[in-house]
């Protein structure tokens, strides 16, 4: 039976690298020491760190995740991880654990009908689960995510609820959000590590792929970096879809006796998109839906730290307008992550 084509594809992807990276040490490519704690990441992503500070499109997420040490793999992911051995490459090989959820808003939320021009109202409540290979200079990974739109993934509860906490007015237009649904995605990813010149410099170009009736795109993007301690991860972790980083870091301590770490960040990705459930509504029944745009954008910049077991990010997101007829131009949003290695 032929494998499935995203996997072909990316197959290929190793030779739109460069043949034979350089190293600022002019070694080859090689996994980084073993490591054997784990790493639990809370990721917050919430349009309250734009300057309107207002609910609407992409209003709140959020993230918790658990990335295993490099260390072996529970059965069935041991028997996954042996069929796409070729695929993954050389390198430290993970698994990990997710659940979260993303909230949609129109731009009015005061109307209990809302403009049916403007995005629907949408909740994705999800769980992933993900296998990974990390050699110095790439990191792969390739995650199955499930979940549910529609009431059942408690959107109303979770944003007014939380408005009635810091005395705020609710989204009266949730009657109106998705119908229930499962959403079912496969994403793989692949990030190279490409040192700059002779500083702590460094670029990570990267490409993604999504199959689901949740979300279909394929993404280019990459991120320019400086700081110290660059090897301890590929940038802070963020909810996809998005130019996202790794979910865990692995500090330097057992190679140069550094346990601590710092960069400045910023990066572009752009998304061909050809389906967004969120945007086009639901998949096998009639709802709100409007006309998304077939491509995305998203710019972000940030900082990052981290110091002995723990990491702190922090992102800011401006991203183009995901449908026809948008107002208020681009969607700006911030993303808080930390991590503590157990």
């Amino acid at each position: 039976m032929r494998r499935n084509t995203l996997l072909a594809t990316l197959a290929l992807l190793p030779g739109l690298a460069l043949a034979q990276p350089v190293r600022l040490d002019a070694g080859t490519d090689r996994a980084p020491p073993p490591d054997w704690r784990g790493t639990l990441s809370l990721a917050i992503e919430n349009d309250v760190f734009a300057r309107n500070g207002s609910d609407r499109n992409y209003t709140n997420g959020l993230q918790a995740s658990w990335r295993s040490p490099s260390a072996e793999l529970p059965r069935p992911l041991a028997w996954l991880d042996r069929q796409l051995g070729y695929l993954m490459g050389p390198g430290d090989l993970r698994w990990g654990l997710a659940i979260g959820q993303t909230l949609f808003t129109p731009l009015d939320t005061s109307r209990r009908n809302p403009d049916p021009n403007d995005r629907p109202y949408s909740a994705n409540l999800f769980g992933s689960v993900s296998l990974s290979r990390a050699s110095e200079q790439r990191l792969t990974v390739i995650e199955l995510q499930g979940g549910v739109v529609g009431p059942s993934a408690l959107g109303r509860q979770v944003q007014n609820g939380f408005h009635r906490l810091i005395g705020v007015d609710r989204a009266y237009g949730w009657s109106t959000q998705l119908r229930d649904e499962v959403v079912i995605n496969l994403v793989a990813e692949r990030k190279w590590r490409l040192p700059i010149g002779t500083l702590q410099f460094e670029a990570l170009p990267s490409v993604s792929v999504s199959l689901g009736n949740g979300n279909i795109y394929g993404a280019l993007g990459g991120t320019l970096r400086m700081g110290q301690g660059l090897l301890a991860d590929f940038g802070p972790g963020r909810i996809r879809p998005a130019l996202a980083g790794s979910n865990y870091f692995q500090p330097e301590a057992n190679r140069n006796g550094r346990d601590w770490g710092w960069y400045v960040f910023a990066g572009l990705e752009g998304r061909a998109v050809g389906r967004d459930i969120a945007l086009d509504g639901n998949t096998w029944r009639d709802s709100r839906r409007v006309d998304s745009r077939p491509f995305v954008a998203d710019a972000q910049a940030g900082v990052a730290a981290f110091w002995g077991s723990y990491r702190l990010s922090y992102t800011h997101v401006l991203r183009s307008e995901e449908f026809y007829g948008q107002r208020g131009g681009v969607t700006q949003f911030g993303s808080i992550n930390l991590a503590a290695r157990f």
